[in-house]
């Protein structure tokens, strides 16, 4: 009877996750942010600090952290940790030469207390634009298949036309169990 009840529970109730948007400066995480929010791109600027919108999908509520990517303001994203869900990176599928700056990033924050049950979506974007490295590049060098610790998804995307963002929420709706 537990399980049932359980089950229509979590049928019928607006669950809630924390969703962390990081990455390096100019990769896209607001513009991502917001075509998750409204579908459409918006014109933004260097973010100094955060953004934090909800995005309702299928009754589940994610509410996203879109942190500045700044190397000056790199060292505040631990002051989002607790009670994070998800982590989202998003990469710059152009940006070759910081890539080992993002993985440095990555395996810095995973090793947080605040993020060992936190699931990873790896966002490749700019995938629109001529010599972009593939998702598949990109795990490599991330070395995503390493991380045993961490549930993960790596998923191509294009921020300004929304292509791939679907497929992300998608992801993280069936990693809450919906």
């Amino acid at each position: 009877m537990g399980v049932l009840f359980t089950k229509l529970l979590q049928l019928f109730s607006n669950s809630e996750h924390k969703v962390i948007i990081v990455g390096l400066d100019n990769a896209g995480k607001t513009t991502i942010l917001y075509q998750f929010l409204m579908n459409e791109v918006v014109h933004t600027s260097p973010t100094i600090g955060s953004n934090v919108e909800e995005i309702v999908c299928k009754k589940t509520r994610f509410v996203m952290w879109d942190i500045g990517g700044q190397d000056s303001l790199r060292s505040s994203w631990t002051t989002y940790y607790a009670n994070c869900d998800f982590v989202i990176l998003v990469v710059d599928s152009t940006d070759r030469e910081r890539l080992h700056i993002s993985k440095n990033e990555l395996y810095t924050m995973l090793q947080n207390e605040d993020l060992k049950k936190s699931r990873l979506l790896v966002l490749a974007n700019k995938q629109d634009i001529k010599g972009k490295m593939s998702a598949a590049e990109i795990s490599e060098q991330l070395k995503l298949t390493s991380l045993k610790d961490h549930t993960w998804q790596i998923q191509a995307c294009c921020a300004l036309t929304g292509e791939g963002l679907s497929q992300s929420l998608e992801w993280m709706l069936t990693q809450t169990g919906r």
